[in-house]
């Protein structure tokens, strides 16, 4: 079943976040994840808001996991260390 992979982010070094994200769109493509959120209009409703949230659509739970544990993804998270206050969460969707 496909997954959604969820991050919501406040960049604190909009610098080193540029780098993350220049490296993070191809280990997302990579991996068959589409963005279909990035950064656009939101409305908080509960819990900690985040400026900037970011939405991309994967084959399954397992494609996205394993994208955030590629080399590749693990070589652009670096750049984010630091450099942002976020979270992520995968969820599979139920069609």
């Amino acid at each position: 079943m496909p997954a959604l992979w969820i991050a919501h982010v406040t960049v604190t070094d909009s610098e080193a976040y540029g780098r993350y994200a220049a490296l993070a769109g191809p280990a997302i493509a990579k991996h068959g994840g589409v963005f279909i959120a990035r950064g656009g209009r939101f409305v908080q409703l509960e819990g900690k808001e985040r400026p900037r949230n970011v939405v991309a659509r994967f084959p399954s739970v397992e494609d996205a996991e394993a994208c955030y544990h590629s080399p590749e993804y693990q070589a652009a998270l670096d750049h984010a260390r630091g450099a942002s206050e976020r979270e992520l969460v995968i969820v599979e969707i139920t069609e």
